[in-house]
């Protein structure tokens, strides 16, 4: 196993640190609609196959946008991130 100095001194082997916001409104609203999935169909359904998985949370998902459908309004009103 190499030492930490010949990985951090070695070009291939460099680390790359990806920063992401602690309030970022996509994530939030990816979470939000992950949530709904979970309630609405996930958390008690019983599926037979992942075909059916598959199948019904595509049915859930068309059935959403005819008949739920709104946007994901972005609320966080606290202190200005500073990076």
């Amino acid at each position: 196993m190499k030492s930490r100095a010949t990985v951090l001194i070695d070009p291939t082997d460099q680390i790359v640190f990806h920063y992401t916001l602690l309030h970022s409104s996509w994530l939030n609203q990816i979470s939000i609609w992950f949530s709904i999935l979970v309630r609405k169909l996930l958390r008690r359904g019983s599926f037979k196959s992942q075909d059916d998985l598959k199948t019904r949370i595509i049915a859930f998902i068309d059935y959403f946008n005819q008949t739920m459908p709104k946007p994901f309004n972005y609320t966080y009103k606290g202190k200005v991130l500073a990076v």
